[in-house]
């Protein structure tokens, strides 16, 4: 079965699980590959579409073009549907393998895991649970292909907005405890949390200690 892994941002966190879903199909006996650019899309059964920051068109290439979104579909489409939910105090974070179509995040569902949360992890280890997240539910289709079982998505769409460095703002008055779950979802090299004071602007990172 040829099957490839297209990441179109080669800095994307998910590289590493990219690697190594690519390993684990090659190891299956698949002719796998991972590629960071459109044009090197080529005809096959599978094409997985990883964190790819621009749509996808050519979609008639591939028996089937897989996205995986973190929302119960078609609840939370959009951007960053992981850290819009935890900033919303869920800690229980589905994760959907679906369909991709010329419509955003509209194609038939094919599997579902749940995240689950404790309400202390930082970014770095919310991000690893997404990540083997999404290696299962990908794996999980192949080793049922060509038998896989999809359905429609039923019921109100929602939308969430694209976040940018704006989102990562605290405020200097609110406690730690208030903003705990905005710190917690920042990025502490592309997208710090920070706060403005006394015309001053301030960083701030965030670690676990062991």
């Amino acid at each position: 079965m040829i099957i490839q892994i297209l990441v179109d941002n080669p800095n994307s966190w998910l590289i590493p699980y990219a690697k190594k879903l690519n390993k684990n199909l090659i190891q299956f006996g698949h002719e796998s590959s991972l590629i960071f650019k459109h044009d090197q899309v080529k005809k096959g059964d599978i094409l997985c579409l990883l964190a790819c920051e621009k749509i996808f068109e050519k979609l008639d290439l591939n028996k089937h073009n897989l996205v995986v979104h973190e929302s119960d579909l078609p609840e939370g489409k959009g951007w960053s549907p992981l850290t819009w939910q935890i900033l919303e105090g869920k800690n229980k974070i589905p994760v959907t393998l679906f369909e991709a179509e010329a419509e955003l995040d509209a194609g038939t569902i094919y599997g579902q895991k749940i995240i689950e949360l404790a309400g202390t992890e930082l970014l770095p280890e919310i991000k690893h649970k997404q990540g083997l997240a999404t290696l299962d539910l990908i794996l999980d289709f192949v080793e049922k292909f060509p038998n896989n079982k999809g359905k429609d998505q039923e019921g109100e769409s929602s939308f969430y907005p694209k976040r940018t460095p704006k989102d990562s703002e605290l405020d200097p008055f609110k406690t730690i405890a208030d903003q705990f779950e905005l710190m917690r979802v920042c990025d502490n090299e592309r997208y710090p949390a920070y706060f403005n004071f006394r015309n001053k602007k301030y960083t701030i990172k965030i670690f676990e200690n062991d």
